[in-house]
């Protein structure tokens, strides 16, 4: 039986885009004869069935495999730091003894521990899913480590081409690199004739209005701050709904008290979320930077049968997903007329949104499965593990 010990930032409940690829990740390989198990910071969640304390350390369980969560004291510049990380990865490498660690980057100070292993007898896939681009002291204090440990992968994995050719690290190792887009999670997005009923209700509530969504965490990358702006520049018959939170959100509210075609929905719940998508005409997707490495979000409304308004990113895997004329349409950066634009263009359109919306989901169903996921995770563990060295 082949061990693998994932090594994450945070991990469910917390919900986040490498959370939750890092969860898929440990679900696709459940029952292919491999033994796993989780290492992470804990974080303030409080879950239906269970409240987390980041100050705690804990060892539970999620979809049968043990995650070890060490307590969180202090974060510099977005990256947590924890008196117990260093002592309980040590007691796992030496207990566990896994033959393969797959590490979530980015995640720096663990990178710092994970390499005074780099003699250990274990294989080391690198899951990059950005470079560190925000935090530029951060990206200066870590340039030579970030080399030192692609020297030491054996593989690495991206999300899209785009990423491998875009990224300043990621372009001087693709011999190591090997492309395995995100996936989305179609049992998540099952529909019932409870959500049938709730999307009707959306549909009668906003009936004489070309309904846009958004949803995603309000923070400077996801470009929220954009698609509010834009709003001025739309007329009375379009409505742009904004799910989730974050620090900016009172911000964007303020930027948006005049504009009645502005709703903040705050955070939704899986089931009204499937209404919103299943309700509305057009997914608006408005991140700016390569922060930005993917898009399950957007993978799930395209998956709806929804064309995306995107704006272009250089280097980012936004543009890998949405095709420009073909699932939706992709925007100059940052340009609030121009998104605009576009959104007008689809709410005009009905017979264009139909093709992109048909087309995108087409897309998602071909590529972004989870079955399609797992297929690609498989083939590069069995490859890994014969790797001599």
């Amino acid at each position: 039986m082949t061990r693998i010990l994932h090594i994450s930032k945070y991990y469910y409940p917390y919900i986040g885009g490498t959370e939750q690829v890092a969860r898929d990740v440990v679900n696709a390989l459940n029952g292919e004869n491999i033994e796993q198990k989780v290492i992470c910071f804990n974080a303030d969640v409080d879950d239906a069935d269970k409240i987390y304390k980041k100050g705690d350390n804990i060892v539970d369980a999620v979809d049968g495999v043990k995650v070890y969560r060490c307590a969180c004291q202090i974060k510099i510049a977005s990256q947590s730091i924890s008196l117990s990380y260093k002592k309980q990865l040590k007691h796992l490498m030496d207990s566990f003894k896994p033959d393969i660690v797959i590490f979530h980057y980015p995640n720096p100070f663990v990178a710092h521990y994970l390499l005074k292993y780099k003699k250990r007898k274990f294989k080391l896939i690198l899951y990059w899913h950005l470079d560190i681009t925000k935090q530029k002291i951060l990206g200066k204090l870590f340039y030579k480590q970030n080399y030192r440990l692609l020297d030491r992968a054996d593989r690495i994995i991206a999300t899209s081409p785009n990423y491998i050719e875009g990224s300043q690290f990621l372009s001087r190792y693709r011999e190591k690199c090997v492309m395995i887009p995100n996936c989305i999670n179609t049992e998540r997005l099952n529909v019932t004739e409870s959500i049938k009923k709730c999307a009707v209700e959306l549909r009668e509530k906003y009936k004489d209005k070309v309904l846009c969504l958004a949803v995603g965490r309000h923070v400077p990358y996801k470009g929220m701050e954009y698609l509010v702006k834009s709003a001025a520049f739309l007329d009375d018959n379009f409505k742009i709904c904004i799910g989730g939170n974050g620090p900016l959100t009172e911000q964007l509210k303020t930027i948006a008290k005049d504009d009645d075609k502005v709703e903040f929905l705050g955070r939704l719940s899986d089931k009204d979320l499937i209404a919103y998508f299943m309700a509305c005409d057009v997914f608006c997707f408005p991140s700016v930077t390569k922060n930005e490495a993917f898009g399950i979000a957007l993978a799930e409304g395209m998956y709806f049968g929804k064309p995306a308004v995107t704006f272009t990113i250089p280097g980012s895997g936004v543009n890998y997903v949405n095709l420009d004329g073909v699932t939706g349409i992709e925007c100059k950066n940052a340009d609030c007329k121009d998104y605009a634009k576009a959104i007008n263009k689809l709410g005009k359109d009905k017979e264009l949104c139909k093709v992109y919306g048909n087309n995108a989901r087409k897309r998602v169903l071909e590529d972004f499965t989870i079955e399609q996921f797992k297929r690609n995770l498989v083939e590069i563990i069995q490859n890994v593990i014969f790797i001599k060295g």
